[in-house]
């Protein structure tokens, strides 16, 4: 019967093999169902390819077969990543560190993950609670673990859920580890390599302790405690969006010192059903209304969310007319840098060793902030584990300050070594009581951050080509971006290309090359930067895991007094749209 189906020969072979294989009964139950109702849809997509397991771990839909999130992915997952540590730490004992977020089936993904590793001969630590992805970053540190895993599916859609793997120093994992796993994962052909018979004495429950002692290091990134302090009745809307961020963020804003903290009740539940939006992602409109609306109510200072596993957070100020807007995650990264900038300099903190970290496709007024202050940049490839790998090769030599990327997730010091919206919430709240100390609103405070040092404006357009050809395409733009650089952007002549992939970089105008340094976050990439005479920035990154290439276009421009604000930052908007349509990125 499932031959009559005329399915992709990937799909078929992966369909007989979960038949014929030491799978649950319910599962094969499912799949028949599939063939006799005739579904080629269903049977195609969830068999026609394994569920890839990348560098960083592995995200896909949940439900039966190879090329969905379910308990025998997971297992083959963690049994790879078993075998590589227990080949890289031949003779040692090994431990793993795991949490997981309020999506549907986390727990028993986490569990699952647990009683493999335990049957490895390897002692899995388990949170017995969602937590959020930063605070498992910290607890690898904490407990000396060897890695650590997080089943997430970050602000994907309801239907996802992931997996992601950490390193023994709190960050995602890098080079040799990264391969090294997915070549141990993918050697996991069959389910009877899987060991999924747990060892109950090798998984121990994480101990609220842990708690007290991430909090301990949230509030330890306060610079200004005595304005907090005196700045307690800060009016703050925050929203978890059903997500673990309820677990820590009204703690941390509360040990800092804030006492009118307004959680948005409908979106406080954890839930992977998401059910008060479409897209629990805080860099949408949509997933925000619900805060935005009790700021208007309350009339409120500052408007705070993070996504399901709280790596990220998404931001709100009030402008002078009183209508909320959304800050994109450039101008909330600059918005902390500055901050922590002056609040480091006023405290007599800067010691000429400190540092800034970002990426490549941030914006360069982080750069230009930094200069100024006398405070060194790294500028890293896109993914916070690189701005993680600045960090522990600079630790003991140089203090990590604070960084970011363009896409919400922020880092305030260095004890945690991932994306931390936990961390985030607190400082942004502190800085908002900054402003409000010195007589100014956050508006304020970000008008004359672009008053000072340039109104930075950065747009981003991601284009999907899928299948075969998709991907051809995609090469083809980069041959083609590669091969004959735009002359000019906007009017002005562009004059330095920066090729990732052979870390080169030339200047157009008399044709020089330079090598781009290798390390501190920069390794070959298949990314493309072009920068014009007057300071735009048009950068060429394809996705890695996804069929899509991604544009960025920043550029600037004078900011001379806040009530210029809407007209600035619309005539720059204009302009990166002008540059998306010469170079017919639409």
């Amino acid at each position: 019967m499932l031959s009559n189906l005329k399915l992709d020969k990937t799909a078929e072979k992966n369909i007989k093999k979960w038949l014929r294989g030491k799978y649950d009964d319910e599962t094969k139950n499912i799949i028949q169902k599939w063939i006799e109702e005739g579904n080629t849809t269903q049977l195609t997509d969830s068999f026609y390819k394994n569920l890839e397991f990348g560098t960083g771990g592995m995200r896909g839909e949940i439900g039966v077969g190879s090329n969905r999130m379910n308990k025998y992915t997971v297992g083959a997952a963690t049994q790879g990543l078993a075998n590589y540590l227990n080949k890289f730490y031949l003779g040692d004992d090994v431990s793993v560190a795991i949490a997981y977020d309020s999506r549907n089936f986390s727990p028993e993904f986490a569990r699952i993950a647990a009683e493999v590793l335990s049957s490895n001969g390897i002692t899995a630590h388990l949170y017995p609670e969602l937590r959020p992805t930063p605070q498992l970053s910290f607890t690898v540190r904490e407990l000396g673990c060897q890695a650590g895993i997080v089943i997430t599916a970050s602000h994907n859609p309801r239907e996802y859920n992931g997996y992601k793997v950490y390193w023994n120093d709190g960050s995602q994992v890098v080079a040799p580890h990264d391969k090294g796993i997915v070549e141990e994962v993918n050697a996991i052909t069959t389910v009877s390599k899987i060991k999924f018979r747990g060892v109950k004495k090798r998984i121990k429950s994480i101990r609220p302790s842990l708690d007290k002692k991430y909090l301990k290091a949230v509030k330890s990134i306060s610079v200004s405690p005595g304005i907090n302090r005196k700045q307690s009745d800060l009016k703050i809307v925050f929203s978890s969006i059903h997500g673990t961020g309820i677990t820590m963020v009204p703690a941390a804003l509360e040990q800092l010192g804030f006492q009118n903290v307004h959680v948005v009740k409908e979106q406080a539940k954890p839930d992977g059903n998401f059910p008060t939006v479409v897209y629990p992602n805080p860099e949408e409109q949509e997933a925000m209304s619900m805060a935005l609306a009790k700021a208007k109510e309350i009339d409120a200072d500052l408007v705070l969310a993070t996504d399901p596993d709280a790596d990220r957070v998404g931001m709100a100020v009030k402008d002078p007319t009183g209508e909320w807007q959304l800050l994109n995650g450039n101008q909330a990264a600059s918005l902390i840098i500055y901050y922590l900038l002056k609040a480091w300099k006023k405290a007599k903190k800067l010691t000429g060793s400190e540092f800034v970290a970002k990426t490549i496709v941030t914006t360069d007024l982080i750069d230009k902030m930094a200069e100024k202050a006398g405070v060194k940049c790294y500028n890293t490839l896109t993914g916070f584990k690189y701005i993680a790998q600045v960090i522990r090769e600079t630790e003991g030599k140089e203090t990590f300050i604070g960084g970011g990327e363009e896409s919400y997730g922020y880092l305030i010091g260095d004890k945690v070594r991932d994306k931390d919206a936990v961390a985030s919430c607190a400082i942004i709240a502190e800085l908002t009581a900054y402003a409000k100390h010195n007589g100014i609103s956050l508006f304020d405070f970000l008008s004359d951050m672009y008053k000072q040092y340039g109104f930075f404006y950065e747009g981003l357009i991601s284009v999907t080509k899928k299948g075969k050809s998709g991907a051809e395409e995609i090469q083809k733009m980069m041959a083609d971006f590669r091969k004959n650089p735009p002359a000019e952007l906007a009017g002005s002549p562009v004059i330095l290309m920066r090729d990732y992939k052979d870390l080169t970089s030339t200047n157009l105008i008399n044709k020089e090359q330079e090598k781009i340094e290798k390390g501190m976050g920069i390794e070959s990439s298949n990314v493309l930067q072009f920068f014009t005479k007057d300071g735009t920035k048009f950068t060429c990154r394809p996705s890695g895991t996804e069929p899509k290439i991604k544009f960025y276009v920043g550029v600037q421009g004078k900011l001379k007094s806040k009530e210029e604000y809407n007209s600035t930052f619309e005539s720059l908007k204009a302009k990166v749209k002008q540059i998306q349509n010469e170079l017919n990125l639409n």
